[in-house]
């Protein structure tokens, strides 16, 4: 069985990584950190333009009808450019909810409703919110043109004017968080929580899986400024690069990556295909890729020595980016517990010769 991307999953992600190198620069994360947004509509039509927005609508509705493992790679060049439009929330997990709430929806009215904002997402029109049970805050509800929130399993869309937003101070200047207080009704109620079961399971999956593959890039972009910088900075002589407690630090960090990457695609392959499991890979990848993230983020700090927390480095803008995702769609607490209970169910054998079983 051949596990390799395809030619054409390769060029889509090296052309999109090109486009990010192009536009998505520190300079303008440090000027988006200072206006009121945070976010640039053109940067998003740009995005739109390039076809990300419509990878996980169906083609009816005028997407490209890709799933997880097309934004496996997608999701790691996000990270490795600190991308903070709300790419991922919306193009990965909204339209993937909305994708099987069309599915599952009960009646032609529902149908219509799902159809009508997964083909404005695909064009780029609208920006999605989503307020998972997860998750306390809900991440960019202020550009959001609607907010998919869950009560009692049902689904249910909200438009900014049906609630009220509170903004939280987040770690990360980038990320803009908010509290969010609504009432539900029979008038924002989407879909019913009898045709809704298992759907924000799958939201939840996908919502970890982006953030794990964003935190593998953050951890290739640390690294990379890690090594540029041990290569300039000279003591003694010669560049700090050439110690051997240096290689060792990053040396550490690549070793992680490289082992974490292929739990991440796994994962991505597993929700693209329906597995059973598909969770348990989920949370796998989660916890390897924040541990990565953590690592990278405390190796190359120590590289760059007292100046490796400052605010003129880019390098602080990839490591909080590292720890404000931290405890996005599920902390580590919850992702190392789902992998506990399959692990340790008594149904599974672990250990020496079960490893294929």
């Amino acid at each position: 069985m051949d596990f390799t991307f395809t030619k054409e999953q390769e060029q889509f992600a090296d052309a999109i990584r090109r486009f990010l190198m192009t536009e998505m620069t520190p300079e303008l994360t440090r000027e988006l950190w200072t206006t009121e947004s945070g976010r640039s509509d053109a940067l998003w039509q740009q995005l739109a333009d390039q076809g990300l927005t419509a990878m996980m609508v169906p083609p009816e509705q005028g997407g490209l009808g890709l799933g997880e493992v097309e934004w496996a790679p997608l999701a790691q060049a996000c990270g490795y450019f600190a991308l903070p439009e709300p790419l991922l929330d919306t193009a990965l997990v909204a339209a993937g909810l909305l994708r099987d709430a069309l599915a599952a929806a009960p009646d032609a009215s529902v149908q219509d409703r799902c159809a009508t904002l997964l083909d404005r997402i695909a064009t780029g029109e609208a920006r999605v919110a989503v307020a998972h049970p997860q998750m306390r805050l809900v991440a960019d509800a202020h550009v959001a043109d609607a907010i998919l929130c869950a009560h009692d399993g049902a689904i249910h869309l909200l438009r900014r004017d049906q609630c009220t937003l509170t903004p939280r101070t987040a770690l990360d200047p980038s990320r803009r968080l908010f509290e969010l207080d609504w009432t539900p009704g029979t008038d924002t109620e989407l879909v019913p929580a009898h045709a809704a079961a298992g759907l924000w399971d799958g939201a939840l999956n996908r919502g970890a899986l982006g953030v794990a593959a964003q935190q593998l890039g953050l951890t290739q972009r640390m690294l990379d400024l890690a090594i540029d910088y041990s290569t300039q900075r000279k003591q003694f002589g010669k560049a700090i690069g050439t110690y051997q407690a240096v290689k060792h630090l990053l040396a550490d960090v690549a070793i992680q990556l490289e082992f974490a990457k292929p739990v991440l695609f796994r994962a991505a392959a597993a929700l693209a295909h329906g597995s059973a499991h598909a969770g348990l890979h989920v949370s796998h990848a989660r916890v390897a890729a924040a541990r990565c993230a953590w690592t990278a983020a405390r190796q190359a700090i120590q590289v760059h020595g007292a100046m490796g927390y400052t605010w003129e480095l880019d390098l602080q803008i990839f490591a909080k980016r590292a720890w404000a995702l931290a405890d996005s769609w599920g902390d580590r607490a919850f992702h190392k517990a789902r992998l506990g209970a399959q692990i340790l169910d008594g149904a599974h054998e672990i250990g020496a010769g079960a490893t294929f079983a």
